[in-house]
């Protein structure tokens, strides 16, 4: 492990009353060092923590927003809860999905864009809702989704 990876997972730690507190913004930085979580990450988080890293694995397993496979230069998730449902999340998951070229829970061929579903964005009053790199568009239809792939494949 880094030492400045180290480091910082000690200033998280120091923030909380228990060191157990500080796992889920430990788990976010390595995976913001890593790109994902690899077993790397389990284990530098734990080391940090004085924790096991199954644990650290067992906690990750549970978010979506912890990658436990790479990831794509940009992440693209569709909500498809039912608030999203009702208003076409599904429609605008498959625009992505032909304008991609893959089926959601895969990645481009060239590792640029990955393609997810999630359960809930928490934007149920402006659905459908799609986070793009962890910014979230709402609401988006279909026939948007054409311009947002330009836009994530570098054009304008």
């Amino acid at each position: 492990m880094s030492s400045a990876l180290y480091d910082e997972i000690q200033t998280i730690a120091a923030r909380y009353p228990e060191r157990l507190s500080a796992v889920m913004p430990a788990l976010r930085l390595a995976q913001e060092r890593y790109g994902w979580l690899p077993p790397a990450a389990f284990r530098d988080v734990a080391e940090a923590l004085d924790l096991t890293p199954a644990y650290c694995q067992a906690v990750a397993s549970f978010y979506d927003m912890f990658h436990l496979e790479p990831v794509g230069r940009h992440l693209v998730e569709v909500c498809t809860n039912v608030s999203c449902a009702l208003v076409g999340a599904q429609q605008t998951l498959e625009a992505f999905e032909r304008e991609l070229g893959i089926a959601a829970g895969e990645t481009t061929p060239d590792g640029e864009v990955t393609l997810r579903t999630v359960e809930c964005a928490g934007g149920c009053g402006w659905g459908p809702v799609v986070a793009l790199d962890h910014r979230y568009r709402e609401p988006l239809k279909p026939e948007d989704v054409a311009g947002i792939v330009t836009e994530l494949r570098g054009g304008h």
